[in-house]
């Protein structure tokens, strides 16, 4: 079990608090949901803000440490939950000439989602999960967790600002 949490600032104005200190503090209110690492990414030009706490469990390494970015650089991921057919995913990346720095069923995920596009991706996974990505080049943002709901994932929208989370 681990736990994400954010929020996007879609105002124009100029915003009178720390960011920074208010996603942190996010971060650390999931910390039972993942007491082995936490990791915040910012993007100060887009207003968005991404917060995780980790439970590690299949890629024990600093390689599993999220947020993660993908290869390309153009995505950011926020994970929760477990992807039951990774290794299989994994398999049909690297005949796609995709090299993998770990072993994490997260870096396969944003990799495949960087390589076949969020509906493709989301038709071929198989698990209990949520996730929260950032594309930079688009500027969109992806929520999404398993089709039976077992991973939650919270939202609200409140004064132009887009909360999420999975606690």
């Amino acid at each position: 079990m681990c736990g994400v949490t954010g929020f996007i600032d879609i105002r124009q104005n100029k915003k009178s608090y720390d960011s920074k200190k208010i996603i942190e503090n996010m971060t650390d209110t999931l910390k039972s949901r993942g007491p082995d690492d936490k990791g915040i990414w910012i993007d100060k030009k887009n207003n968005i803000f991404f917060g995780h706490r980790r439970l590690s469990i299949i890629d024990l390494s600093h390689l599993g440490k999220q947020p993660m970015i993908s290869h390309n650089k153009r995505l950011v991921i926020i994970f929760n939950g477990e992807i039951y057919n990774f290794l299989d995913l994994k398999k049909d990346l690297l005949k796609e000439n995709i090299n993998f720095i770990g072993n994490s069923d997260t870096e396969v995920l944003i990799e495949a989602v960087s390589n076949w596009g969020i509906k493709k991706t989301l038709s071929k996974i198989s698990g209990m999960f949520s996730f929260v990505i950032w594309d930079k080049k688009k500027k969109n943002l992806y929520l999404a967790r398993d089709r039976l709901g077992i991973k939650p994932l919270y939202y609200s929208f409140f004064n132009g600002i887009f909360f999420f989370g999975s606690q």
